[in-house]
């Protein structure tokens, strides 16, 4: 009786092999985790970040096609880049930006304004990536799940969760054949949650452990395996993809 045969893992072809990805965002947590998983698939990698020094370290680290430092937001300076980059890519992600959470009457509203470019954001590139992005890529945004429930301190996040899963069917569908997906996380550990959270991190990684149905944290690598599925798996588009390790179950 003949066995059927097996394929190890390590011999299958890498899936992006061959292709292009920009991370806008890539110079630390989900962005560059995700460069990272890129190229192990076989992509090249283009990285942008606020921070010169960090981008700098990761386009090293990654052998990066290229790099550039600057502030997503500053739309004359994304233009640049876009304009700049040497050829056509196959995926987009946008990871660039932080949340910002105030009650009502502590909103900074200055602070407020910028933080809403964040939905100025997906447009603007939206727009470029018409032009620079092979039929059947992507367009990847990341928002979050934070927003879902109501709470006091949440209505800038509330209005960015509720806006940006509409926004995405709207531009799968204005940039199609290109693909536009979300991936909605919930909390991740990196190092933008532990800026946020202070001294009170591994308290909430302890509540974390013991009430996630995983029984786990879920990490940045988490995400990246999500994002470059969603970049090979050529029949999604329009959708938003939770990770957060059921989060949602079980807080109230």
């Amino acid at each position: 009786m003949t066995r059927p045969t097996t394929v190890s893992p390590s011999l299958r072809e890498p899936q992006l092999l061959g292709q292009t990805v920009v991370v806008i965002g890539g110079s630390s947590g989900i962005g560059l985790e995700t460069a990272r998983r890129a190229r192990v698939e076989g992509a090249g990698v283009v990285l942008t970040g606020r921070n010169p020094e960090r981008l700098q370290q990761a386009a090293l680290e990654l052998g990066a096609l290229g790099s550039a430092a600057f502030d997503a937001t500053d739309f004359g300076r994304l233009d640049q880049f876009f304009d700049e980059l040497p050829a056509p890519v196959d995926h987009i992600m946008l990871a660039a930006g932080e949340p910002y959470y105030a009650r009502l009457a502590d909103i900074d509203f200055e602070q407020a304004r910028h933080n809403l470019e964040k939905l100025l954001l997906p447009l603007h590139v939206a727009r470029k990536a018409v032009a620079r992005v092979r039929p059947g890529g992507t367009l990847l945004l990341i928002g979050g799940t934070g927003g879902r429930r109501p709470a006091v301190g949440m209505a800038l996040i509330s209005m960015l969760t509720a806006a940006l899963p509409a926004l995405t069917k709207v531009l799968a569908l204005e940039l199609a054949p290109v693909r536009v997906n979300l991936i909605a996380p919930g909390f991740v550990d990196t190092p933008l949650s532990a800026t946020l959270l202070g001294d009170r991190l591994d308290e909430r990684r302890d509540q974390l452990r013991r009430t996630l149905p995983i029984g786990r944290v879920v990490g940045p690598a988490d995400v990246a395996a999500l994002a470059v599925h969603i970049m090979t798996n050529t029949a999604l588009t329009g959708a938003t993809y939770d990770i957060d390790g059921g989060q949602q179950l079980v807080e109230a």
